[in-house]
C-alpha cells in the first residue's frame, strides 16, 4: 500500500514530532529530579498530558468531546475505547478525568527515558503475542485500578485499518471482572481520516470523543454480555459507514 503525502501534511506531522521531541528530554531533566526527590508523580503527569495535548492542537487537530458529565469525580473507571490510528492516545489521554494508567507495548520499555517515565506513571506493560505475559499485564492493571488510578485501554489490542471495529481482546473484561469498577465505553471517531494506519501525514480535521455512561458491575451480566454492551455503545456513536 502505497503512502500519500502532502507538504502541509508533512509539516504538521514535523512540527508535532519535533514538539513532542523537545519535550521528552525536558520534562526528564526538571521532572524526573522533582519527582524522584518528592515521589510525587502529579507535576510528571500533568507536564505529560500537557504535552500530548499540545502536540495534538498544533497538528491543527480539534476535538469535539461529549459525556464527561456522566463521570463521578471520585470514583475510578475502566475506560474501553476503539483505535484507528496512532494519534488517539496522545489525544484521548488528556481528556480522561483525574490521573489514568494504560496498558503499552513491552517494546516502549526498551527505551532508557520512556521506559523510566512509565514506570513512574505505572503504565502496563503487555506482550501481546505471550498469554502468560498477558495474564501477567491484567494483574498489574489490577493493582493500579485497586491504587484508585483509572484504567484506559483500547480493547482492540491493534489499530483498524478501516476504521471498523476489529473483534475485541478478552483482557480488558477480566480486568473489569476483577476490579469491580465501573466500565465506560469511549468512541474516537475521526482519527482513521486524520492519521491513519500506514500513513505519517496528518489532516486536520475535527474528531469527537464520546464517553458513554458507565456500566456498573451490577449490571456487568457474563463476561460476554459486558463485551457486547461495551462494543454497542462504542459502534453507536461512530459514523454509520464505520459501524459493524
Amino acid at each position: 500500500m502505497a503512502l500519500r503525502y502532502s507538504q502541509p501534511a508533512m509539516i504538521r506531522t514535523i512540527l508535532m514530532l519535533g514538539f513532542w521531541g523537545l519535550c521528552l528530554p525536558l520534562a526528564a531533566a526538571f521532572c524526573f529530579p522533582w519527582t524522584l526527590i518528592t515521589g510525587d508523580i502529579r507535576l510528571l503527569y500533568r507536564v505529560g498530558m500537557w504535552g500530548a495535548r499540545t502536540g495534538v492542537r498544533i497538528a491543527g487537530i480539534r476535538t469535539q468531546t461529549f459525556g464527561l458529565e456522566k463521570l463521578h469525580p471520585g470514583r475510578t473507571y475502566v475506560f474501553m475505547a476503539n483505535h484507528a490510528s496512532i494519534i488517539d492516545p496522545p489525544l484521548l489521554l488528556p481528556l480522561i478525568p483525574g490521573r489514568t494508567s494504560v496498558m503499552v507495548k513491552q517494546e516502549l520499555f526498551r527505551y532508557p527515558i520512556l521506559s523510566k517515565a512509565m514506570r513512574m506513571s505505572s503504565l502496563v506493560p503487555v506482550d501481546r503475542a505471550n498469554r502468560d505475559a498477558g495474564i501477567k499485564a491484567v494483574r498489574a492493571a489490577t493493582e493500579v485500578v485497586n491504587r484508585g488510578i483509572h484504567m484506559t485501554i483500547y480493547v482492540e489490542g491493534h489499530r483498524s485499518l478501516d476504521g471498523k471495529l476489529l473483534p475485541f481482546k478478552k483482557g480488558p473484561f477480566y480486568l473489569a471482572e476483577e476490579c469491580q469498577v465501573p466500565v465506560v465505553p469511549i468512541t474516537i471517531a475521526g482519527t482513521h481520516g486524520v492519521l491513519p494506519k500506514r500513513s505519517l501525514s496528518i489532516r486536520p480535521e475535527m474528531v469527537t470523543v464520546t464517553f458513554h455512561p458507565p456500566i456498573e458491575p451490577k449490571d456487568f451480566g457474563t463476561r460476554e454480555e459486558l463485551m457486547e454492551k461495551v462494543r454497542t455503545a462504542i459502534s453507536s456513536a461512530l459514523p454509520a459507514e464505520y459501524q459493524n
